[in-house]
């Protein structure tokens, strides 16, 4: 799940090309291999205009969603790869699990868990809270759009479980 430093040059390719067009109010980025998924639509109609007090600016990419001042604060695709069983960090906001990629901190990559087709979100935390747009996309979009096919555990749950039978 190594797809952050993808995503993260796709943020900074789309606030180059921000900067560059001057007026424009568009962000380009490119879409994830299953952007086409039926599901990704409806992710698509229900993006809001706002979160975490950011306004939505537009994309060029099939399944896609920015927010920010130079559309940087906060970049959404569906599509994604569905992240595998891991040790990564994985919280629940929104009613979705998310899986946590902190490497680049305070800008972080999330990936919806146990849902079909998979939405990955890269948040800058200096701009926004993570807690807070990972709650308002997870409530308004992921958990209307995509299906939930299995959840996070917790590790200490799965220790003592073990360890009492």
């Amino acid at each position: 799940m190594r797809v952050i430093p993808t995503l993260f040059a796709a943020g900074l390719a789309a606030v180059a090309a921000f900067g560059l067009a001057g007026c424009s109010t568009t962000v380009d980025m490119d879409p994830a291999k299953d952007a086409n998924d039926p599901a990704c639509a409806e992710v698509s109609v229900r993006l809001p205009d706002t979160v975490d007090g950011q306004s939505r600016i537009w994309t060029d990419a099939q399944a896609t969603g920015a927010w920010g001042n130079d559309g940087s604060a906060i970049l959404l695709r569906c599509g994604v790869t569905p992240p595998g069983p891991t040790e990564a960090k994985c919280i629940t906001l929104g009613g979705v699990d998310w899986i946590v990629d902190e490497t680049q901190a305070p800008k972080y990559l999330v990936t919806s868990y146990g849902r079909e087709p998979a939405v990955e979100v890269f948040i800058d935390n200096e701009v926004v809270s993570s807690n807070e747009v990972l709650t308002q996309l997870g409530e308004r979009v992921v958990q209307n759009a995509t299906k939930s096919e299995s959840a996070c555990t917790n590790t200490e749950t799965l220790l003592d479980d073990a360890t009492a039978g």
